[in-house]
């Protein structure tokens, strides 16, 4: 696929690895690549698996255009908040295997997907846009209300706390954690899982209960509503 982000298929479960020998950051051409796997993922595959290189799925948006090139940020933020978007609505079962920091734009890469397995260890998942001078767009604020559960929602979002797995279990930045060595082989068997269900009526039921916030975040992108991000 690219340097950035490879795409494999196998008995109808599509793996999508980010790798950009870095923290996986959020930049033009990684997301570019993800929307490239992610075509040949939805056209092919009946279940899609997002994981990143070892110790790490997403580190945020990526800082050396936040800090050194500002025109080009609500162009970033809007190409990130789309593909987030598109990942929220798809008609696939999107799984995330986590191996390691799910961080600003990775945490809401965490609330963006189906089902999130991460592994055990030093970890951390949130947003920690407070901490680094930044304000969500619109589209961060929705996917954490839709996602996190309520009782983290302050110390997550507005407080920028970074937690470990087991509590972003609670938190629901993740649904389950098992050990390192585990975690493709359980990513492989919730796919499977998930490629039982009759693909029509999940994508149906999908759409019923995301379908209005998608629709109200697009409106929103296309608005250029909050992509300016800075405190």
């Amino acid at each position: 696929m690219t340097d950035f982000a490879s795409c494999t298929i196998e008995d109808g479960i599509a793996v999508i690895t980010l790798n950009d020998g870095k923290a996986n950051a959020f930049g033009f051409d990684m997301m570019a690549a993800v929307n490239a796997a992610m075509d040949e993922a939805e056209t092919k595959a009946d279940v899609i698996v997002l994981t990143g290189r070892d110790g790490v799925m997403c580190a945020g948006f990526d800082l050396k255009v936040m800090q050194n090139d500002p025109a080009k940020v609500p162009d970033m933020v809007g190409q990130g908040g789309q593909l987030l978007v598109r990942i929220f609505s798809s008609k696939k079962p999107i799984i995330i295997a986590s191996p390691g920091h799910g961080i600003a734009a990775g945490g809401l890469l965490m609330l963006a997907a189906d089902y999130r397995i991460g592994v055990d260890g030093d970890s951390r998942y949130g947003l920690n846009e407070s901490a680094i001078g930044m304000v969500l767009p619109p589209f961060g604020l929705d996917l954490a209300v839709f996602k996190i559960n309520n009782k983290y929602l302050d110390s997550c979002f507005v407080g920028a706390q970074l937690i470990d797995p087991q509590t972003a279990v609670k938190a629901s930045f993740l649904d389950e954690v098992v050990a390192a060595d585990k975690l493709m082989t359980r990513a492989m068997e919730k796919a499977r899982d998930m490629q039982k269900l009759d693909g029509k009526a999940y994508a149906g039921n999908k759409k019923l209960v995301r379908g209005p916030l998608t629709q109200k975040m697009l409106a929103e992108l296309e608005a250029g509503k909050g992509l300016s991000v800075s405190a």
